[in-house]
């Protein structure tokens, strides 16, 4: 017997060091060739670490969280003959994935339920402080409230005890049993304590967002917008096309008024290097689609978004977040993009201020669409209106400009056909 050496791999970019984010395997474990033993955390991705060996686990060389070089043992595994122990044997070609399997754009939530009334308990039911809030998508907080649920009642089976789809319907399902325990669990006293490590993809989020706001001097810009007129043209069009070309949301619209105002204030599609106090413009347009997934925000990127069509951008925004969802969104996919659209969909709240994702120097934030009385014309009229909750980084954005910015794109949704005029 002998004893296989894998140490953590260069997976390039000139990346020196990775965080080890999850353990797939334990000592003691046989394995297989090509079985994933380890989950890494880049700057932009999971990367998933394989075998290359059949044979069983002797020794892992880190514990997750730990930041760990490139070239350290990762983890040493007893096989049939010598093994490489005395060499710098380096695991199969690296495979990229996200960092999780399941991911929900926070343009879209599952469609709603009709109401019921509110679940009396689940299994098992777990009892939080009224005030305390449990962690679960934007999507899932809107099923749960088209449920009647109340959310920290439920026991959340995801990563750091995020509630999930499912939680929601085990909660359903096993909501009849017993229809006085969650009364007496709901004001029970407690007195425990959780500790929850950051480490993986929700610190990589705490890293960016902190050095985000600490380098960049945001500023937020709020606009309201008349939506009625382009929710009636996107209604035609997909009673017209959208058997044969798939359905619009209003997201496409968004990114088209997007690269319609960019060319009258090109300074908003830009990376600011700070210290090489050095603004690059660009004249391609990479639409950075803020995403939330089970395990924290992602953005994957719509590229060369100035070339395509509202079908084209439909078709790929659905793609990533398939690719997302699937586990095949590459770290190209997740990097690059020049300005960020970000949205809470149905969750959107009235006003919001969106952090920036360094090194762009632009966000434009989307709330909910309602219904409202407003005067046109002198007369009281029933209107979708919409709020634009926008972010900018004044080091690079004058106020002026951000806010004629964002007019110029009320402008054009408010009248959808300036969009297509060229």
């Amino acid at each position: 017997m002998g004893t296989h050496v894998i140490k953590m791999p260069d997976i390039g970019e000139g990346i020196a060091e990775v965080e080890l984010s999850q353990w797939h395997v334990k000592v003691g474990d046989l394995v297989v060739e090509d079985q994933v033993l380890a989950d890494v955390m880049t700057d932009k991705a999971m990367v998933d670490i394989p075998s290359p060996v059949h044979g069983k686990v002797i020794a892992l060389g880190g514990q997750p969280g730990e930041v760990m070089a490139v070239g350290s043992v990762l983890i040493s595994i007893e096989v049939e003959g010598a093994g490489n122990l005395k060499e710098s044997a380096a695991p199969a070609p690296v495979k990229e994935a996200p960092a999780a399997p399941k991911v929900e754009t926070m343009v879209e939530s599952k469609p709603a339920a009709a109401p019921r009334p509110a679940a009396v308990c689940q299994g098992p039911m777990v009892a939080r402080e009224a005030d305390e809030r449990p962690l679960a998508s934007p999507a899932v907080r809107k099923h749960a409230l088209d449920l009647g649920i109340q959310l920290r009642l439920v026991r959340g089976s995801g990563p750091a005890g995020r509630v999930l789809h499912e939680d929601l319907e085990a909660y359903l399902a096993q909501g009849q049993s017993n229809a006085s325990a969650p009364v007496a669990a709901a004001y029970a006293q407690r007195n425990d304590e959780e500790q929850i490590q950051v480490i993986g993809m929700r610190r990589k989020i705490a890293q960016r967002m902190q050095d985000a706001t600490q380098r960049a001097a945001h500023f937020s810009y709020v606009e309201e917008i008349d939506v009625t007129a382009i929710e009636e043209l996107r209604a035609h069009l997909n009673e017209k096309h959208g058997a044969s070309r798939g359905k619009l949301t209003l997201l496409p619209f968004l990114v088209r008024a997007l690269v319609v105002a960019l060319r009258d204030f090109p300074q908003m599609n830009a990376r600011y290097d700070d210290e090489a106090q050095v603004i690059t413009r660009l004249g391609a347009v990479h639409v950075g689609v803020a995403t939330q997934s089970d395990v924290g925000l992602m953005v994957p990127v719509v590229r060369h978004a100035e070339a395509r069509s509202l079908w084209d951008s439909a078709t790929e925004i659905s793609r990533l977040a398939n690719a997302a969802r699937n586990g095949k969104a590459s770290r190209d996919e997740l990097s690059g993009s020049t300005i960020t659209l970000t949205s809470l969909g149905a969750l959107g709240g009235i006003v919001s201020t969106p952090v920036l994702n360094l090194p762009e120097v632009a966000i434009v934030g989307v709330n909910k669409i309602v219904e409202r009385p407003m005067v046109v014309k002198g007369q009281v009229v029933i209107r979708k209106m919409m709020n634009l909750s926008s972010s900018f980084d004044h080091r690079v954005v004058d106020g002026m400009d951000a806010a004629l910015f964002i007019q110029a794109i009320r402008g054009l949704i408010e009248q959808p056909a300036t969009l297509f005029v060229e």
